[in-house]
């Protein structure tokens, strides 16, 4: 009997929906007759059959119920999906009802119907429908976890049985992919109640619930977590072989409610342990509010970043310089809906950096008061491949930006920079400090336009950046490939870095070189070891042969640093950010960085890879590739190849 129940609620599952609509109306016309036929019982004390008068109060009850019901969408819900809310529809759509209902029978009358059936029909009827819902709910929902059988099935706790985590809990019942089995929560007030049908456990009972509940992913929903907590919890968690995932920020602090996809990765910040800043305010509004803001490469992974910031902060215009077609048309149709609602202009560019005559008309035409440098090529090994074109594009882009920016009396120019920059062992890094001298040198007789230049280091989750490699490599079951066990590099987000950078440049004088505050430098084999052991994972190595997860060793990339830095001189001074700091660089001699720069053009101009990179090493100090002697013959094949 079980089977063939089941089998019919797996067909309903399946049936067109205009037919589930035919079939939910169909059920709430027959609550309607029968709810008046039970009231008339009641009234009454037996069942009479219906006249043709009670036929008129019947009439009158589906006349007026379709209308509500559909009006209060009962007719639109998934069934399946019927939960509290939906329930809660049910009601108001039988008040609504029943006063009219009330109104028709009780107080106007018909004729062989006794007037208390108008109030107690409508009560009788809010049971039927209910309790129709309920059913269609318990049946579909059970052919609908039926017919997803095969599909990953997660056990889940929820760490967080407050407000936060009570709505995930609601949002995930009717995932069939997912099983929420209890919470988890520090406060010992709430050990052993029962909320919503699932027990609260205590934390220190983690390692024996993995077990008897055979739980595979713990789930974080504590959005006014303090930081320094939220690594304690973290670090216990890692150590328990349990997948961890955490909820959206922006569903956990507002009161729209969950969505089983907003179970997501842990975010950067997790994986680094760091506390962010809050920004200021006033400095990231200085800038950009209501003014016109340029970004060249705005469809990267700075660039693009520090457009959603921009957007957020009620710019006038918004320009969007880009030189790939495809990059451009995904951040422009990203932020057009939030453009359009803001009655912001957003303005989408074709154009490459080295094209000075785009540029300069670019500037002319529409005269923003701000412009942010983001457009680089920044990929170590490829720049390093293809060392003229990344003089070309970083190098002399940067100064046919900067020089559209003066002649058009531009109030703010920020180029972004690296800490790759900072006694460079790549063509990259020599080109990026050589973007930042020319800011310098063009800062001195810049009169109208502040010049300035922020220095970071690597954004987690930017192209090539290492945490979407590593997630990558563990869902495929490894190995992870790292390139030295003692590599480290400074880290932070990239939402935090575009708003770093956009109050950095809000606080330039001019000429300045501004540093940001990466916390110490991360040691990415323990990166890549957090990553493994949050994903429920462990490490195979020598000491555990039978670990999930190789970490591989491949050795450095060409050109490729140990270590990175952030200042020149080791030295720096305070700004009124506590993140943010004034690197104190050497001076530049403009007539000689004139002349070499002069000269550098020529190379780059004729081809001349040898010169371009002999030129590159005396301009740039501290310059030099790990080995001292680069492949300039296979660089200069390449050059000539493209």
């Amino acid at each position: 009997m079980r089977s063939v129940v089941l089998e019919l609620s797996t067909r309903i599952l399946h049936f067109p929906r205009a037919l589930k609509r035919g079939i939910a109306l169909g059920v709430d016309v027959s609550s309607c007759v029968l709810a008046f036929w039970f009231a008339l019982y009641l009234r009454l004390g037996e069942f009479v059959p219906l006249s043709s008068h009670h036929l008129i109060a019947v009439s009158v009850s589906i006349l007026v119920a379709l209308p509500v019901f559909s009006l209060f969408g009962l007719h639109r819900a998934i069934f399946r999906h019927s939960g509290s809310l939906a329930l809660q529809a049910v009601g108001r759509a039988i008040g609504v009802y029943g006063l009219i209902y009330l109104t028709v029978i009780s107080v106007v009358g018909v004729t062989g119907v006794p007037r208390t059936v108008g109030l107690i029909q409508p009560l009788v009827l809010l049971i039927l429908v209910g309790l129709s819902r309920i059913f269609a709910r318990v049946l579909l929902g059970n052919a609908h976890r039926k017919s997803a059988h095969g599909l990953p099935k997660i056990r889940a706790l929820i760490y967080g049985a407050g407000f936060s985590g009570r709505s995930l809990s609601a949002a995930l019942d009717s995932n069939p992919k997912i099983t929420i089995l209890g919470y988890l929560d520090d406060d010992k007030r709430l050990h052993k109640n029962v909320l919503n049908g699932r027990t609260v456990y205590s934390p220190e009972d983690l390692d024996s619930l993995l077990e008897k509940l055979n739980v595979t992913h713990i789930i974080l929903a504590m959005p006014s977590l303090k930081r320094s907590r939220r690594n304690e919890i973290l670090d216990r968690l890692r150590r328990s072989r349990v997948a961890v995932q955490t909820v959206s920020t922006f569903f956990d602090s507002v009161s729209k409610g969950f969505k089983s996809s907003d179970v997501g990765e842990l975010d950067i910040d997790d994986l680094l342990g760091r506390a962010v800043v809050s920004p200021n305010r006033t400095l990231l509004s200085k800038n950009v509010t209501d003014k016109i803001v340029l970004v060249t490469g705005s469809g990267g992974s700075i660039g693009s970043e520090l457009c959603r910031q921009i957007i957020g902060l009620m710019p006038k215009k918004l320009l969007l310089v880009e030189n790939s077609e495809y990059a451009l048309y995904t951040i422009h149709e990203e932020l057009l809906q939030r453009a359009n609602l803001n009655k912001i202009a957003l303005v989408p560019l074709l154009s490459s950096v080295q094209d000075g005559n785009r540029i300069r008309r670019i500037m002319e035409t529409w005269k923003p008061n701000t412009v942010y440098h983001a457009a680089a090529y920044k990929h170590v090994p490829l720049v390093e491949s293809n060392p003229l074109e990344g003089i070309r594009n970083n190098v002399f882009g940067t100064l046919c930006v900067a020089e559209a920016a003066i002649e058009n009396k531009i109030s703010d120019f920020v180029l972004v920079s690296t800490d790759k920059a900072v006694r460079p062992t790549n063509v990259m890094g020599a080109t990026k400090r050589m973007a930042e001298m020319v800011i310098q040198r063009l800062s001195k007789d810049a009169q109208h336009t502040k010049l300035s230049m922020v220095r970071f280091g690597n954004v987690l989750g930017s192209s090539g950046s290492v945490v979407p490699k590593f997630r990558k490599q563990i869902n495929q079951g490894g190995p992870i490939t790292l390139t030295h066990p003692a590599v480290t590099r400074f880290f932070m987000s990239i939402p935090e870095a575009a708003q770093l950078v956009i109050q950095a440049g809000a606080i330039s004088n001019g000429g300045d070189v501004f540093v940001l505050d990466m916390g110490g430098p991360v040691k990415i084999f323990d990166l890549a070891v957090r990553m493994v052991e949050l994903s429920g994972l462990s490490v195979r190595d020598d000491a555990n042969k039978i670990g999930d997860i190789e970490i591989k060793i491949v050795g450095l990339r060409p050109a490729e640093k140990l270590h990175e830095e952030l200042l020149i001189d080791g030295d720096s001074m305070a700004t009124i950010h506590p993140k943010i700091s004034r690197a104190i660089d050497e001076k530049i001699d403009s007539q000689d960085f004139d002349k070499n720069l002069e000269l550098m053009r020529l190379a780059v101009n004729a081809g001349n890879t040898e010169d371009a990179l002999r030129l590159l090493r005396d301009i740039v100090m501290g310059y030099s590739s790990p080995d001292g002697n680069l492949d300039l013959l296979h660089l200069e094949q390449i050059d000539l190849a493209r």
